[in-house]
């Protein structure tokens, strides 16, 4: 299993220390929060791009890809009843893709929680043929730059829309393309009806990321959730993607978190 890490967990860090600290500890791979680059993809200049490859291949780290992909933006929703709201959206992830390819990532989670959050006055079949709408839109983009958009389902805590598995499965299913699939994450699936190893079992075909924390917002073995089972389930549907450690309590420090989630993670996998 190959292990990455988000490194928005390195707040306020530079991408070089973040890819030396990773690397010394090590994970493989890194994965992006576009904002913790720039307020802005367009302000992301090609010497840039250029420079975050040199630097995540300087320390032999593979950019798995970007995430948190509409944070700190203004203005854009995936299924807003205005069209062009919904389509200065489109474009916005568009540049993103770019923005993934260029850095050599190969995978983008749509989680993006208030970015898809239901708007007052539309009804949940509107917003899922709006979102269809937007995410289809999208599909020649990815298609073109080899980057797969992984839709995440997202706990009711989080968001009104796409809460379950098997509602993103069945959005995936009506994008059809193999640029379109599925991330799970093991604190939003733990607001699931289904155990997380069926969960995983039953949707293992469609899976393309995973992202690894705890229930409790921490890193993996940082709480109860244990990922023994997890770890079966993901090896019984031959997952060959990426495990990314992904946080949202970030104490006690980074470099703590990073060492014992990657410790915890190679214990239970290998």
């Amino acid at each position: 299993m190959r292990f990455a890490v988000c490194n928005e967990l390195f707040a306020g860090w530079s991408f070089d220390d973040a890819c030396r600290t990773a690397q010394e500890i090590g994970y493989s791979g890194i994965e992006i929060a576009p904002f913790t680059l720039a307020p802005s993809v367009d302000k992301i200049s090609q010497q840039d791009r250029e420079s975050i490859r040199r630097t995540a291949e300087r320390f032999g780290l593979e950019i798995v890809g970007l995430h948190w992909l509409l944070a700190n933006t203004e203005g854009l929703h995936i299924n807003h009843p205005d069209e062009s709201i919904r389509k200065r959206t489109v474009d916005y992830l568009a540049r993103l893709v770019d923005l993934c390819s260029d850095l050599g990532g190969t995978v983008m989670v749509f989680g993006s929680p208030a970015q898809r959050k239901m708007v007052e006055g539309v009804d949940y079949a509107e917003a899922w043929c709006y979102a269809l709408d937007a995410f289809r839109g999208l599909v020649p983009k990815l298609e073109r730059r080899g980057v797969t958009l992984c839709l995440e389902p997202l706990s009711p805590e989080e968001t009104d829309f796409i809460n379950t598995a098997d509602e993103a499965v069945a959005m995936i299913e009506h994008v059809s393309s193999e640029n379109f699939r599925l991330i799970l994450d093991v604190k939003a699936m733990s607001s699931e009806r289904l155990a997380i190893p069926e969960i995983i079992a039953k949707h293992g075909s469609l899976l393309r990321h995973f992202h690894a924390n705890d229930a409790n917002r921490r890193g993996p073995g940082f709480g109860d959730t244990d990922f023994g089972p997890i770890a079966a389930a993901l090896k019984s549907v031959n997952y060959s993607g990426w495990v990314s450690v992904e946080v949202f309590d970030f104490t006690p420090d980074p470099i703590t978190i990073a060492q014992e989630s990657l410790r915890y993670l190679k214990g239970v996998f290998e």
